[in-house]
């Protein structure tokens, strides 16, 4: 990229950071390396990579230009050191963690997780020999009671999925380093648009690029960002030879694509989900509404200080319980039964019976994720037709309150 008299902004550096078309035949895009190895000059040169005193490529399990490309992009929008691509959210958050962690380690996580995440934790984990330690992160009393020198990371998403609680990144982010134990977190709903954790005192941030960094719904991607010694570990270690989480250049490309749009697309997303919940919010079959965007949020502040919009991401609970939440599902129209997020389209999803089934009903009650309760991924359409498509499954479900 040619050099600016000042330093980029994000949107130029999501476009431009990492490629000179001047040096690639003046492409505009970057090509895909389609490539599973390469070639060395000379046996020396083999050799001096293999020992890692000569930077260059060997097999794409452990590199490849068109994710090099990606990863220097993704480090720079988070304000990271350096970055790395995996095949998949869960496979960025299980590389990280392997790498980081012993048995005989403890790790402190949130109370709310993504569902998988909370298997691998407690039946991936636990059953290595690593302690598993749930904490309501939202306060950090609790955090400053429990963790020792014997807490190796803390772990959380902020905010939380699906329910939408917020951490202290800084607060968090402090105690930890007094203990030294890394902090890793989940920034898949903000993106670096909204939020860059690693600015705010977090060591590593991981992210399923499915979502809104590619933004189309049309592969399955992740990444992690942190400090250049520990990527590499992570690279050679947790992927090379504990998970084999390799993204293929293919789709390093096309999130590549995706950047290009995030700013345009996460303001979208943002009030396009700021005008459901404000709907939400007025209706009597809604019992609550959990969006950091609102006046009424209980943690309107800490969203304000750490996020520069609210985010495309919205939850609420429903009066019914379960059989409320799968009647409003059943009802949508134009608003798709999907599990993901981050795509054009809006999704909706019941995690009682999707997303977080893999908990016990006792698990759900004790990690805040009710029966009732709805997650929103707000797309990309005109907001009127997602708020006709909301009213009229609503007013389908009293319809059949009222005649039960």
């Amino acid at each position: 990229m040619s050099e600016f008299s000042k330093p980029a902004g994000f949107a130029t550096n999501a476009i431009h950071h990492g490629y000179c078309a001047a040096d690639n035949h003046g492409a505009l895009n970057p090509s895909v390396c389609m490539s599973s190895t390469f070639a060395f000059e000379n046996a020396e040169q083999g050799g001096a990579r293999f020992a890692g005193e000569q930077h260059g490529y060997i097999y794409s399990r452990l590199g490849n230009p068109t994710n090099s490309l990606l990863e220097s992009r993704l480090a720079v929008l988070e304000g990271a050191e350096a970055g790395l691509s995996t095949a998949s959210g869960m496979g960025a958050i299980t590389s990280l963690l392997w790498t980081l962690l012993q048995p005989g380690d403890e790790i402190i996580v949130d109370k709310t997780l993504y569902g998988c995440t909370f298997s691998f934790f407690n039946h991936g984990l636990a059953r290595h020999g690593v302690r598993v330690r749930h904490l309501d992160l939202t306060t950090v009393d609790e955090l400053q009671q429990v963790i020792s020198k014997r807490t190796k990371v803390v772990y959380f998403e902020t905010p939380a999925n699906p329910n939408m609680r917020l951490v202290d990144i800084a607060a968090v982010s402090e105690i930890a380093r007094q203990q030294g134990a890394w902090v890793v977190v989940d920034n898949t709903y903000c993106t670096p648009y909204l939020q860059q954790p690693v600015r705010m005192g977090a060591d590593f941030v991981v992210h399923s690029a499915t979502k809104y960094l590619n933004g189309h719904g049309d592969l399955i991607a992740g990444a992690v960002v942190g400090p250049q010694e520990q990527i590499e570990q992570v690279r050679l270690f947790g992927v090379k030879d504990m998970t084999g989480s390799v993204l293929s250049a293919q789709d390093a490309y096309l999130i590549i694509r995706g950047l290009k749009t995030l700013a345009i697309r996460m303001e979208r997303h943002s009030s396009n989900a700021l005008r459901l919940a404000e709907y939400l919010c007025s209706h009597p079959l809604v019992a609550s509404v959990y969006y950091p965007g609102l006046d009424n949020f209980p943690q309107r502040r800490l969203a304000e200080q750490q996020m520069s919009l609210a985010g495309g991401m919205l939850a609420f609970e429903l009066h019914g319980g379960m059989a409320a939440g799968i009647g409003f599902m059943n009802n949508l129209q134009l608003i798709k039964r999907a599990v993901s997020l981050g795509d054009a389209e809006t999704l909706a999803q019941h995690p009682a019976s999707m997303t977080h089934s893999t908990y016990t009903a006792e698990q759900r009650e004790e990690h805040l994720i009710s029966d009732g309760l709805i997650r929103v991924s707000a797309g990309l359409e005109d907001v009127d037709d997602l708020l006709a498509d909301t009213e009229q499954s609503l007013t389908r479900l009293a319809d059949v309150r009222q005649v039960a």
